[in-house]
Order: C-alpha cells, then sequence, then structure tokens
C-alpha cells in the first residue's frame, strides 16, 4: 500500500492544524518547486531525508516487446532519489545511542 496525495493533504493538515485547502496549497507549492529545480537539471536535496538527483541516460539499442523490432532508444534524463543514511537507519529499524 503507498500513502498517496490525499493522504499527504490530511496529515499536514492535523499537523499543523490548517485546513485540508491550505495543506493542499503548500504541497503543491512544494512539489512545483521540486519539479522546476528538477526540470531544469539541478538536484534537491532534502537534509536528514535525501537527494533527489538528475542523471543523463545516453541512447541505447533495445527491443519493441510487442514486435520483436531492434531499436534505439533516445538519451533521456531520469530522476533517481538516494535516501539520506538518517533516513536509511529509520528504515530499517537501526537506532544510535
Amino acid at each position: 500500500m503507498a500513502i498517496t496525495k490525499s493522504d499527504l493533504i490530511n496529515e499536514i493538515s492535523e499537523q499543523l492544524d490548517i485546513s485540508p485547502a491550505e495543506a493542499r496549497y503548500e504541497l503543491e507549492s512544494l512539489l512545483e518547486v521540486m519539479k522546476s529545480t528538477l526540470a531544469s537539471g539541478e538536484n534537491v536535496m532534502v537534509s536528514g531525508f535525501g537527494r533527489f538527483q538528475v542523471n543523463d541516460k545516453a541512447p541505447r539499442k533495445g527491443r519493441n516487446p510487442a514486435t520483436g523490432e531492434d531499436m534505439t532508444l533516445e538519451k533521456r534524463r531520469v530522476v533517481t532519489f538516494k535516501t539520506s543514511g538518517k533516513l536509511r537507519d529509520q528504515i530499517n529499524g537501526v537506532t544510535h545511542e
């Protein structure tokens, strides 16, 4: 099961004691900043959470799965996420004393 945007909005609304409409606006604003930053080729680093990084993929040979025909896949940019050590430890239940 995955948390949805609506779930995030409800959680933000409850934690910050603001209306769901305000929470939606804040979340959408954050996501727009992240999207435009990534689209410009810059990375987004959130301390204690992780880094969203833009990577270039070179053109490569591929195959159309429907026809089996060989084809060349164009170069493209992809976004990857690398978790911070702090979040990775939290996910794995590691505690530091």
